[in-house]
């Protein structure tokens, strides 16, 4: 059975190739079952239910005042079964299930931007790196509240989807509302084919091997295998490897092991998911290289060239938009303590979701078990907790990011009490607020992970920035109060009106 876990958004239907996946928002854990059958195995179809379904099915179809077609309102009857399940589950339909057999294979068009739902509402979760949308701008957290001045109110995920899915080189307007900002942002966008690069590596000074993975695609373990080979050209090995998983939503579950693979020992557990139909229940261990580099040269020169993986200091860099694939992977390598995990505590999606093909364009994605590190710690709502926590800038974290707990319906964590939950300090994003580049020379969180592994101090944060930054966002405050008409006017002072009284001559104003 082929495993995935996939990101926040959404390719020739192959539902026998889309197996397990994990993502952030509006993704998860998904594996092809057959649960019909299991379902009905286990308990009788309730009849009498069904058969008042029916009727209403009839009166609806017979006598609603606008004829409907049967599949219309067998869809909708479908959607509706999903109002009350959490966040994840959901029906696929032919777009959602291409959208999503997309993004597993890398490749799709559109404008590099992964949603989620808040208010009614479609959020940034991550803006896609190299995109229109990334070059354009736009942020994790953003609400887009009007695509090509029609509101986005209460429109569904899949219908944002489709508007602003499109042709290349074709435009497209996003209104967006941003924390920190009093009034709505404007951006004109061209679509594009979106290819999404899921590994970058460089070498850092002091020797120092970097790798981003902004998402677990087909060939991602493959793929960053091979370039961390290719970067141990010099007389030794590197002396230290930053793994950077910040921002990356998700992906395929075969992806996370492969590459949880690459560092660890052999035979030793990556994750486990547990859910009530035994199918559900697995345990995933690490594999070999030649299996993680598949097609790829594996004689024995490329495999020694690896060696060095399962033994060098190693930190891994993560964020709140780091979610499922990425969490597996930091929880997998901080469990075994072969990693120090670096940033902030991550989004908490600890659910699992198994793929039901309904047809050859259709499918349900539906909430089916839990996974756990290898530990037996469920990270639902909780994230991994970072080893050392280091904020996003010296400034301090200057935006909050929607996480697995704030999200409607979301499934709990009998563990935790979220009454306690310790939420991250939201300073308010200052409107001069440029993201800086990851593994950028302006990467503050960056240059701890190196000041970690050269035993130099690690510091949270500047305090001095941080104080600037709070004093900047007061009197930014205290200026939006100032220009507000309300705040202009004592209570006491009465507005000045001018009165008219019709006349043969016309209006003519009456004197106080």
């Amino acid at each position: 059975m082929n495993l995935k876990i996939m990101g926040m958004c959404m390719s020739t239907r192959r539902i026998g190739s889309i197996g397990l996946v994990a993502a952030g928002a509006v993704g998860g854990i998904l594996i092809s079952l057959g649960i019909t059958a299991v379902a009905q195995r286990g308990e009788p179809l309730p009849l009498r239910e069904l058969q008042q379904f029916a009727n209403v099915f009839a009166a609806i179809k017979n006598t609603y005042v606008e004829p409907l077609t049967d599949q219309a309102l067998v869809n909708n009857a479908i959607k509706g079964l999903f109002t009350d399940l959490d966040p994840h589950s959901a029906y696929l339909d032919a777009d959602a299930f291409k959208e999503m057999e997309a993004m597993t294979q890398g490749g799709f068009g559109g404008l590099g931007i992964e949603i989620g739902s808040e208010d009614g509402m479609p959020k940034v979760i991550s803006p896609i790196e190299d995109t229109p949308a990334a070059r354009a701008g736009i942020l994790a957290g953003d609400i887009i509240t009007h695509i090509n001045g029609k509101p986005t109110k209460d429109l569904s995920l899949n219908d944002a989807v489709k508007q602003m899915r499109g042709e290349p080189k074709t435009s497209i307007k996003l209104t967006i509302r941003r924390a920190g900002r009093d009034k709505p942002l404007e951006f004109n966008l061209v679509r594009d084919v979106i290819k999404v690069r899921s590994v970058r590596s460089k070498m850092l000074n002091d020797n120092v091997a970097y790798v981003r993975i902004a998402q677990f695609q087909e060939r991602t373990a493959a793929d960053l295998v091979k370039q961390l080979s290719e970067v141990n050209k010099g007389p030794g090995a590197p002396k230290g490897l930053v793994i950077d998983l910040r921002n990356d939503p998700g992906g395929l579950l075969e992806s996370a092991i492969g590459v949880s693979s690459a560092f660890l020992d052999s035979g030793a557990l990556v994750v486990s998911t547990k859910g009530r139909i035994p199918s559900s229940n697995r345990e995933y261990y690490v594999k070999s290289m030649q299996s993680v580099l598949g097609e790829l040269d594996t004689d024995a020169d490329v495999l020694k060239k690896l060696d060095w993986l399962k033994t060098v200091p190693i930190v891994v860099l993560v964020n709140v938009g780091s979610a499922s694939a990425s969490e597996i992977v930091a929880g997998a390598l901080q469990d075994h303590k072969r990693a120090t995990i670096i940033g902030n505590r991550t989004f908490g999606k600890g659910s699992v979701q198994s793929v039901v093909p309904l047809s050859e364009d259709s499918g349900l994605k539906l909430t089916t078990a839990l996974y756990y590190t290898p530990s037996g710690t469920s990270i639902q709502v909780t994230g991994v907790q970072p080893d050392v926590v280091v904020d996003d800038t010296a400034q301090g974290n200057l935006f909050r990011l929607p996480r697995e707990v704030d999200l409607k319906r979301h499934l709990v964590n009998s563990k935790v009490d979220e009454n306690t939950e310790e939420e991250q300090p939201d300073l308010g994003m200052s409107p001069e607020f440029k993201m800086f580049e990851f593994g950028g020379d302006d990467d503050f969180q960056l240059q701890q992970a190196l000041n970690h592994l050269a035993g130099r101090t690690v510091i949270k944060n500047d305090p001095a920035k941080v104080a600037a930054a709070k004093e900047a966002a007061a009197k930014r405050e205290k200026e939006v109060e100032s220009d507000s008409p309300e705040k202009k006017s004592p209570l006491n002072q009465q507005p000045s009106v001018e009165r008219f009284r019709i006349t043969p001559k016309g209006l003519e104003p009456v004197k106080p």
